[in-house]
């Protein structure tokens, strides 16, 4: 398909895929999740790649999911919501479910469904000072892939999510294990590009095999069966009209996205990012 959204370049066996929205702070839109899905399909489908990277243009890797689609347009019920949100899910585990490793190379803002986007990965590599985060119970919306328990435990998830805190630190989330390494500014797609030709110049069957093995394993724990779990009380979540959620809806529709997002951070007494994150 055309591309608008992302770029897509061959670097020898790497796929580099690049979110191209800067404008929006790379919000993932309808059009960018059939976009990068027919990519990664063509990636799954070509011998001669081996290796994913993922980075955003601009100043940010990816502000989450794109709040006007939602706050113009909201699903009608229950119903739409679990369809909408399936949607949504199952487009961020393509990214843990691709054949071939899929790695993060991350700068800026990577909150909310970016952050998502980024766990999702198989490795996430960061450049100094980026903040991570998921704000979403700011304004009583819900994470969509409830990935975070699995790789920093439920502790620091409760602590991260419940506070909806979205200014968290490219170096502790290392320390915590929400990335694998920080690098130098202006490196991080250099560091990711490096590692994965690394990893795409090993035998493409044994690379493919292992990470499928890795994956099962955290699959027999039940890791589909809790992500699913979490998609159900999301469903629930998004259903109800929490005055937090309606008030916010009111000042996009009347004020504008930016005005809304100021009104969200102004009660904890932070300054927006200027994110139109989820």
């Amino acid at each position: 398909m055309d591309l608008e959204t992302i770029r897509f370049e061959r670097r020898g066996r790497v796929a580099l895929l690049t979110l191209d929205r800067p404008e929006r702070l790379n919000a993932i839109s309808a059009r960018m999740m059939d976009e990068i899905e027919s990519v990664l399909d063509t990636v799954a489908g070509d011998d001669g790649l081996g290796a994913v990277v993922v980075c955003g243009a601009g100043r940010a890797f990816c502000s989450g999911y794109d709040l006007k689609d939602d706050a113009l347009a909201p699903p009608a019920d229950g119903e739409a919501w679990r369809s909408r949100l399936e949607r949504d899910l199952d487009f961020l585990l393509r990214f843990w479910n691709q054949p071939e490793p899929t790695i993060a190379a991350v700068h800026g803002y990577c909150l909310a469904g970016g952050c998502e986007l980024a766990m999702s990965c198989d490795v996430t590599i960061a450049e100094e000072g980026c903040r991570f985060g998921e704000p979403e119970l700011k304004f009583g919306s819900v994470v969509v892939n409830m990935m975070m328990p699995w790789l920093i435990g439920p502790k620091l998830t409760k602590e991260l999510l419940l506070s909806g805190d979205d200014r968290l630190s490219a170096e502790r989330a290392e320390r915590i294990g929400l990335v694998n390494r920080v690098v130098a500014k202006g490196t991080h797609v250099d560091e990711a590009l490096a590692l994965a030709a690394r990893i795409a110049a090993l035998d493409a069957d044994a690379v493919v095999r292992t990470k499928a093995a890795i994956n099962r394993g955290f699959e027999i724990m039940g890791l589909h069966g809790a992500l699913r779990a979490g998609l159900d009380a999301a469903v629930e979540i998004e259903s109800m009209e929490t005055p937090s959620r309606a008030e916010f809806k009111r000042r996009v529709r009347g004020q504008g996205l930016k005005a809304a997002l100021a009104w969200r951070d102004g009660r904890f007494g932070e300054a927006d990012a200027g994110a139109d994150v989820e």
